[in-house]
């Protein structure tokens, strides 16, 4: 399963309208926005990136959308697969080091770095 944050934008005054839309439409779930800036953020599920990007099109197509940027999205089979991947015991080890911060090398995930 797959699940991805998507940041939808539009006018000010075409919020109401959108956020109702997104609401009433099955393609996704709304959590919150800023009427002001006409920025609302959903989400959206699919068995796959396919799906995710064919509901994602639908939701661009919607009436007084500027825009709709998929921001974040989450795997659950490719989070499942790096766990096993992964000796957390050789991390915490790491950790609990006297290492002065400066020397902990930092490689923006675990992933690149086993």
């Amino acid at each position: 399963m797959n699940i991805s944050s998507i940041i939808v934008k539009t006018k000010p005054e075409h919020y109401d309208a959108v956020w109702l839309n997104l609401q009433e439409s099955p393609l996704c779930d709304v959590h919150f926005g800023d009427k002001q800036k006409g920025v609302i953020i959903i989400t959206i599920e699919g068995e796959n990136v396919e799906e995710e990007i064919e509901k994602l099109t639908q939701i661009e197509q919607m009436p007084y959308i500027i825009s709709a940027d998929m921001h974040m999205s989450y795997c659950e089979e490719e989070l499942e697969k790096m766990k096993e991947e992964i000796d957390l015991n050789a991390t915490v080890e790491e950790l609990n080091t006297d290492k002065k911060a400066e020397e902990v090398k930092y490689f923006g995930s675990l992933k690149g770095k086993y």
